[in-house]
């Protein structure tokens, strides 16, 4: 398909709506078929090709553009853009490139724009980082210049539809039944639980198979950057997110700052997503009062390959 076409249906199903007026998915789609349909009459297109080009015009208009098809795709675990023209992918463990790219720097501009604002969040060069997340619960990394050398910077990772469960963890031969079974045991007791392991080693996964075990009958807060865990069993549940600074002046909420309030939140386990920084400070002086349950990710460092490893820690009320 070519990308000259693409951009030229797009602008003529563009120019052929009110904006003053809500769009339908429906109209959307009937309006490109007959842009299409008229393209077809002076350029000869088979029918696969008619077919991608609807719907590449669709997902740049509604979607994440050229990104919608690894999204889509079950057997891609990550995406990452490395400006405009370098896509690479990551697939049954494996990095490759991708052989398509944006059509131009401002699409794959405004494909960020979208991504963040949909998060409630905000990415310009005065605040260049930010993390965020897709509606399907993909966790999303930007980075803009003049922090990235090589263009904006965009890092995707997916997460399975149907999370793993610690049956489907022992059926794949990551743990032994009986190493479950004293897992569960000291959920169930409130120990005090740090999964630990560097990016992509599964901490995240762990944690959500690990949360299964948790008593139905209890309050859980989960405090995360990016809300990524998937406890699904829990009726009493508080799902807290923090909030970066932006240029609406809005006050920083950090997960120091959410560790305390969910303290006063009257919680049975209060659950961290990922330790980075000084909230572990929080975190002990939590545990050294007697507040017990508290199963987190620890982030560190490591070679990729190497497996993600857990501890168990049980801090006694006085030290």
């Amino acid at each position: 398909m070519r990308t000259e076409m693409k951009k030229q249906v797009r602008d003529k199903v563009l120019q052929g709506f009110d904006y003053s007026e809500k769009i339908s998915d429906e109209a959307l789609l009937e309006e490109i078929d007959r842009v299409v349909s008229v393209e077809a009459r002076t350029t000869f297109l088979p029918v696969e090709e008619r077919e991608e080009l609807r719907n590449s015009v669709y997902n740049s208009i509604r979607g994440l553009d050229i990104l919608e098809e690894l999204l889509c795709r079950e057997d891609v675990t990550e995406i990452m853009v490395n400006g405009e023209n370098d896509i690479f992918l990551e697939s049954g463990g494996t990095l490759k490139k991708w052989d398509k790219a944006f059509e131009s720097g401002n699409k794959l501009n405004d494909i960020i724009q979208q991504i963040v604002a949909d998060a409630n969040r905000v990415v310009n060069e005065a605040s260049p980082i930010v993390d965020a997340r897709l509606k399907d619960g993909s966790r999303v990394n930007v980075i803009l210049p003049p922090v990235a050398l090589n263009g904006p910077i965009v890092t995707i990772r997916k997460f399975a539809k149907d999370p793993f469960t610690m049956e489907k963890l022992i059926g794949l031969g990551a743990i032994s039944e009986e190493a479950a079974d004293s897992l569960r045991r000291f959920v169930i007791a409130g120990y005090n639980i740090f999964v630990c392991g560097g990016t992509g080693s599964g901490k995240t996964t762990f944690l959500n198979a690990l949360s299964d075990f948790i008593p139905q009958d209890e309050r859980i807060i989960t405090i995360e950057d990016s809300a990524e865990l998937k406890i699904n069993n829990i009726k009493n549940l508080v799902r807290l997110e923090v909030r970066n600074k932006n240029s609406k002046e809005c006050t920083e909420v950090t997960i120091r700052d959410l560790i305390k309030a969910a303290l006063r939140m009257r919680p049975d386990r209060i659950i961290v997503g990922e330790v980075r920084g000084p909230e572990v400070i929080d975190m002990l002086q939590a545990m050294n009062t007697g507040h017990l349950g508290f199963p987190s990710c620890l982030h560190y460092f490591h070679r990729r390959n190497h497996c993600c490893c857990l501890r168990l820690l049980q801090l006694p009320a006085q030290i």
